[in-house]
């Protein structure tokens, strides 16, 4: 790994606030849409059965917390936690306009002290986030903890692909291309500098496969998807 941006939460939440308003259009330009798959992959990884109530961690805009409510079946009820209070404010602009407002609840927190009580949930959920936490093995305890026994965990995340052609790519990409897009779309200067810079600096996919082990977790697997840019590691509580 490379050295680790400043990941303090004050930096981030001004961060993420800055950016919120083109945020989800980014998501898409940036990922060629590809990111409305990687959800819906997430979200079939739980198996739901229609009655389950489902935490969605650094829910942002609530795009994952959406796609819970509105997969076949749905999750019951789903609750987002973030603490970007500018993200939250179009994340509930959107539960209104979509009239899933009474079904999803956004609430503003820090993953690593989750506002709910122990075992309150059946599955937890987190997408490009973890990356962004300070502590990302207190963010895991919490997941855990707040997680009823054999509820399952989803978490999308970036990564810097192996393979050595998809790699480069990957590289100059993120190194070149992402950044001069970000801060025209933006107008932040920095938020798209800070992202190739955290996924270079995170945990590689079997790092953060034992930090799952070592925090609980059962049946704890990483699936690469889109030749390896992305994640999706899938887990039980015990």
């Amino acid at each position: 790994m490379t050295a680790a941006p400043d990941k303090s939460p004050a930096r981030i939440e001004l961060m993420f606030d800055a950016i919120a308003g083109r945020y989800d259009f980014l998501n898409h330009v940036l990922s060629g849409g590809i990111d409305r798959s990687w959800r819906t992959r997430a979200i079939r990884s739980l198996q739901l059965t229609g009655e389950e109530w489902l935490l969605d961690v650094c829910s942002g805009t609530a795009d994952l917390a959406i796609e819970a409510r509105t997969a076949t079946p749905p999750a019951a009820r789903v609750v987002g936690v973030d603490f970007s209070s500018a993200m939250l404010r179009i994340g509930c602009e959107k539960l209104r306009r979509a009239r899933l407002d009474t079904t999803i609840a956004l609430v503003r927190g820090d993953a690593m002290q989750i506002p709910l009580t122990t075992a309150s949930v059946d599955a937890v959920t987190i997408a490009f986030g973890i990356r962004n936490v300070e502590r990302p093995v207190a963010a895991f305890q919490e997941m855990h903890r707040v997680l009823r026994a054999g509820g399952r965990l989803a978490i999308l995340e970036l990564a810097v692909p192996t393979a050595p052609l998809v790699r480069a790519a990957y590289l100059a990409y993120s190194r070149f291309v992402l950044p001069r897009i970000g801060r025209v779309i933006s107008r932040h200067s920095g938020a798209y500098d800070y992202l190739p810079a955290s996924v270079a600096a995170f945990e590689t996919p079997e790092q953060l496969v034992t930090i799952l082990r070592q925090s609980g977790f059962l049946d704890v697997r990483a699936v690469p998807l889109t030749l390896g840019v992305v994640y999706l590691y899938t887990a039980r509580r015990d």
